[in-house]
């Protein structure tokens, strides 16, 4: 009936190709050769199994019946006087009953499926093909969306490598071999551009089963891309000797990254940095020229707070608990660069330490003391 050659050709190809193992196209083909005998010689009710040989191309029919006891069946020809009767009606293709059961199996048991071998049929109609058919394709889409899921479920929370396959209303479908991930435009750096057939890296965020197939989510504006980014280029933190504990960003513009040294002996923003700049450099070409600051992580807030507002230069801190505020003191020729252009600065810093900053110069807090001194006299 098959072409054995045909048939391990196509085995060795959808597993090769797709990621689909031998044994589920094999089932495959089993349930559609179970499908079509049923469709062409089966009787109603009839549980028919297809054990196939991939060695040898024969194929052994089968059918089951399902062991029950008498006391939880109903006969055809019984009436069903009680409306609460809850047995179920036997079927003599589907059931057979205990007593007759151990006749053929002496310990058959309740439940069981005892197994009456069919005659072997070689001849199907056209309808009861087009079935099997059917079956064969809808049983290897489930074996591949099966084996697709399971790939990039374990790629979640990772980097991925693909291309770009279209645009479509500010959304991106990406190209990844075996499916098309999704970049939202929620999700994408502000301003970047890409082309039909463009290389394009993301972060991918999402794996979702649905009825309609597997979604995958992508992303290059979330934090998660960045930390990625830098475990790519640096070993250290690839490693976990060097920890990145916390990341502020605006996707696009500008980037701070409090970082964590493990090893006394290993300079954690050196391990970021790299020699000549080249780690943090390649990271921010990836990023399309996104500006990163990269500071040593302290438990002491004042200190915190002092490296995350650089590049300015600070005065002092003074630390509000009661409001989990933080007041800056800074010199009137660094505090627009503390601020930042449009707030950048202050507000990434903010969001990196946690707690409100508000910036001051000094020449104010000169002219409140005074003020304050000429009230008093």
């Amino acid at each position: 009936m098959f072409d054995l050659k045909v048939i391990n050709s196509i085995l060795e190809q959808l597993e090769q190709e797709r990621g689909i193992p031998k044994q589920k196209v094999i089932e495959a083909i089993e349930d559609a050769l179970a499908t079509a005998y049923k469709k062409e010689y089966g009787k109603r009710g009839q549980i028919v199994k297809a054990k196939f040989d991939p060695v040898t191309g024969e194929t052994e029919f089968n059918q089951i019946k399902i062991v029950v006891d008498e006391s939880v069946v109903r006969m055809d020809e019984e009436e069903k006087d009680d409306d609460e009767d809850k047995r179920i009606r036997f079927n003599p293709e589907h059931h057979i009953l205990l007593n007759d059961a151990k006749k053929i199996k002496g310990n058959a048991k309740l439940d069981e499926e005892i197994i009456f071998p069919l005659e072997n049929k070689s001849e199907y109609g056209r309808i009861s093909a087009q079935t099997a058919k059917q079956t064969i394709i809808q049983k290897i889409r489930e074996a591949e969306k099966v084996s697709v899921y399971g790939e990039f479920e374990e790629k979640e929370g990772s980097i991925i490598n693909g291309t770009v396959q279209r645009v479509e209303r500010g959304n991106i479908f990406v190209d990844l071999g075996r499916i098309t991930g999704i970049l939202p435009y929620e999700e994408q750096i502000v301003g970047e551009r890409f082309k039909q057939g463009e290389r394009i890296r993301a972060y991918l965020y999402s794996v979702e089963e649905t009825p309609k197939g597997i979604f995958l989510r992508l992303s290059r504006s979330r934090p998660e891309f960045l930390k990625k980014l830098f475990e790519i280029e640096a070993p250290e933190i690839a490693s976990g000797v060097v920890e990145i504990k916390v990341i502020a960003r605006e996707p696009g513009a500008r980037s701070k990254i409090a970082v964590l040294s493990h090893d006394e002996y290993i300079d954690p923003v050196g391990s970021c940095v790299g020699q000549r700049g080249v780690r943090v450099s390649t990271v921010m070409s990836e990023l399309g020229g996104e500006k990163i600051d990269i500071i040593e992580w302290s438990e002491n807030p004042e200190e915190f707070i002092e490296d995350a507002l650089s590049p300015a230069q600070i005065l002092n801190v003074k630390i509000d608990e009661k409001e989990h505020k933080a007041i800056v003191n800074v010199s009137p020729d660094q505090q627009s660069l503390a601020i930042g252009k449009g707030g950048q600065n202050a507000r990434l810093a903010a969001k990196l330490t946690g707690w409100k900053i508000d910036i001051q110069s000094t020449a104010v807090e000169k002219e409140k003391t005074e003020e304050k001194e000429t009230i008093e006299k």
